[in-house]
């Protein structure tokens, strides 16, 4: 078994050995987003949690609907047609190599379903994020090429676990979906505490869910929106279980992927027997994710205050694509409920549009640049980093439940760490 991971901006040569590139776990306008996060960052925000306190007494004053940041949602600003030109067009074009997509949004196929229908994206796979709650944690797993004629029922199933979690029907689910060779189950962004119980419980958690259906999930992700340090840590969980790791962009805006695949495989089915049984994986780190993280999440957020003229009428302007409740409960769009934006929120976003401006960009871009120290992928001896493991180190089906990672040194100890270690919206 083996992974490898290569940074394009140091070896742009190592992608000539392949004939295809994979882009896994990006979403469309179909994925519904918590706004949950807004409420944790004011936590760490005092100017922006004075501003909702402020608005909030307001709208309580006058009558209005105070905003609860967990019933309300938004979506991503690309058709599922746009986000797949996006990533196909990435590895084309920037690559010159074939291109593979598959598109997971939350809990949802309808744009692989509608995108199939097209002679262009024809083989996209019919693929979902699908959120598995277990105990306390939360974890989002990547199903990727679900059969087509079984997915209705399959999602179905998923979703019923979604609503009602109970651990005996976990691991049914999951051999279910481990049935399918052609199927592959990847678990996202592990060390991410998605349901906010803290780092010693989502381990916990984390590592009971592996010792109860970790026999069926075929990779770990290393994912394009999470820091290195996470990713670093992700390397280590799958030595500790045996596991391959492989690429997940996790792109919401208009960027694409910032890490992904490369294989010889000429169809989405022989890149899936690749990983599941020869399990090799080659990621790539794309030039975007040597990038800051804290930038590229204010860029993210420009291109979700975007206006999009080529959307349907409707979901063209950002409170077009936010939703809540009203007073009798029936959700509809912020853009139907309030006459013009808040001023605060009017202010701030003028202030993030000027990260628009490409002199502005390439200037933050020089400033918050990353030392290569800070930023580094190759060993001691400047070589590419190779991840390898012995069969022997931790049996797949472990139920030792551990809250902290393995100490023993390991490949991705050699690897340096960087700095940053900050959240982003999922």
């Amino acid at each position: 078994m083996q992974s490898k991971l290569t940074c394009f901006w140091k070896d742009s040569s190592a992608i000539k050995k392949y004939r295809t590139c994979v882009s896994l776990h990006s979403h469309t306008s179909h994925s519904k987003e918590k706004l949950t996060f807004i409420s944790k960052f004011a936590g760490r925000s005092p100017l922006l949690h004075w501003a909702l306190t402020t608005y909030a007494k307001r709208a309580y004053t006058r009558g209005e609907i105070t905003v609860d940041f967990a019933k309300a949602y938004w979506t991503p600003p690309l058709s599922p047609l746009s986000a797949f030109r996006l990533e196909r067009d990435q590895i084309e074009q920037k690559l010159e190599l074939n291109a593979m997509v598959s598109l997971t949004d939350h809990d949802n196929i309808e744009a692989p379903r509608q995108l199939r229908i097209l002679r262009e994206a024809a083989d996209v796979p019919v693929s979902v994020e699908w959120t598995a709650p277990y105990g306390e944690a939360v974890l989002h797993v990547g199903v990727h090429n679900i059969d087509a004629a079984q997915a209705e029922r399959i999602m179905a199933d998923l979703a019923e676990y979604t609503a009602n979690p109970e651990k005996g029907h976990l691991r049914d689910l999951f051999e279910m979906l481990d049935e399918d060779p052609g199927v592959l189950i990847v678990l996202n962004h592990p060390m991410w505490d998605l349901a906010g119980i803290g780092k010693a419980r989502h381990l916990g958690g984390l590592h009971d869910f592996l010792g109860d259906v970790g026999d069926f999930v075929h990779a770990f992700e290393l994912s394009g929106v999470r820091s290195w340090e996470e990713n670093r840590s992700v390397l280590e969980l799958a030595e500790k279980w045996n596991r391959v790791v492989i690429s997940g962009g996790d792109r919401h805006g208009a960027e694409p992927n910032a890490i992904l695949n490369l294989t010889n495989a000429r169809t989405f089915a022989e890149f899936v027997n690749e990983v599941r049984q020869d399990r090799m994986s080659h990621v790539l780190f794309m030039a975007q994710y040597s990038h800051a993280l804290t930038l590229r999440m204010f860029e993210f957020l420009v291109d979700t205050i975007r206006e999009y003229p080529d959307r349907p009428e409707g979901s063209r302007i950002w409170d077009e694509r936010v939703f809540h409740p009203d007073s009798r409960g029936v959700v509809r769009s912020l853009a139907d409920m309030w006459t013009k934006p808040p001023s605060f929120v009017t202010a701030f976003f003028a202030l993030v549009r000027v990260l628009d401006v490409p002199f502005v960009q390439n200037a933050l871009r020089t400033a918050f640049a990353r030392p290569e120290s800070e930023m580094g992928f190759s060993n001691e001896d400047g070589e590419e980093a190779s991840v390898t493991w012995a069969r022997s180190r931790v049996l797949r089906s472990s139920p030792t439940r551990t809250t902290r990672l393995t100490a023993w040194p390991t490949p991705a100890a050699n690897l340096k760490p960087s700095r940053e270690n900050e959240n982003s919206p999922s």
